[in-house]
């Protein structure tokens, strides 16, 4: 088994988990986690000091979630804008293929709870599907490789989405949206920058909330895909009790920065 695989293994996913490690009563998140589920991973944990800390809100399961009632499962209407299974195609030049529904961490405010956290990748099938659109749609220069995260898929399976993808003459541009430098930054191997080089022009949208997730290992992570040539961009969400504070959103761009990673996004 490769070392990120494992380690992913080791990440909190059952509220008994959760109990033993940070001494939540798994009574109070068994029925949010049957809706909707958890994954910690060791390096989110480590990052995690107290009990309602700013990287405690985004992975740990609130009971206000079950309260959300009234929100739409899709709100930013993707299902209806999906000509074809898995793909999105909102804006005319541009689409979004999401390639798995797995995530490394499962973010509690994610958009796509009616999607991810179940099992499966993109399917050979859906794949061809995905292609032969794109074929025929002379007009889209850019794809986002979305879902989930990309970067969970194993490397075989993300290079056979990629070269597919670079035998479209009119299609320019490659871009990932994930976590995984963040989360799981073992993740990021040698052997995955080769693959991504072989793709250019690649680009890469990473998601990070909050000064605290820049690790030494995620710096460095971040340090590798830079390397290998990817222009790294941040994608933030403004979240109540994490970073809606000048002071650490000015820290969380600062820490950015050194890291290689420009700020791009706020949500």
């Amino acid at each position: 088994m490769e070392d990120w695989r494992r380690i992913l293994a080791q990440s909190v996913v059952k509220p008994k988990d959760l109990a033993d490690r940070l001494g939540v009563d798994p009574k109070e998140i068994e029925d949010i986690v049957g809706d909707y589920p958890m994954r910690i991973t060791p390096t989110v944990l480590a990052t995690i000091k107290e009990k309602g800390d700013a990287i405690w809100k985004q992975v740990v399961p609130d009971r206000a979630e079950m309260a959300d009632a009234d929100a739409e499962d899709d709100p930013l209407e993707e299902d209806l804008m999906s000509p074809v299974p898995h793909l999105v195609h909102r804006y005319p030049d541009r689409v979004l293929l999401m390639v798995t529904n797995q995530c490394p961490i499962y973010c509690r405010f994610c958009t796509r709870k009616r999607l991810v956290g179940k099992p499966g990748f993109l399917k050979k099938g859906e794949l061809d599907r995905a292609i032969a659109y794109l074929r025929e749609h002379q007009e889209v220069r850019d794809v986002i490789l979305s879902g989930g995260d990309p970067l969970l898929l194993p490397d075989h399976l993300l290079e056979r989405i990629l070269k597919s993808l670079r035998t479209i003459p009119h299609l320019e541009l490659i871009r990932i949206g994930t976590r995984v430098p963040g989360s799981l930054p073992e993740r990021i191997t040698p052997k995955l920058c080769d693959i991504i080089k072989k793709y250019h022009p690649f680009y890469m949208n990473l998601h990070f909330n909050h000064p605290d997730e820049l690790t030494p290992e995620v710096k460095r992570a971040c340090g590798m895909l830079a390397d290998a040539g990817v222009p790294l961009g941040a994608q933030t969400v403004l979240l109540k009790g994490v970073n809606d504070d000048p002071e650490i959103m000015k820290r969380l761009m600062h820490q950015l920065l050194l890291a290689r990673v420009k700020p791009y996004y706020l949500y």
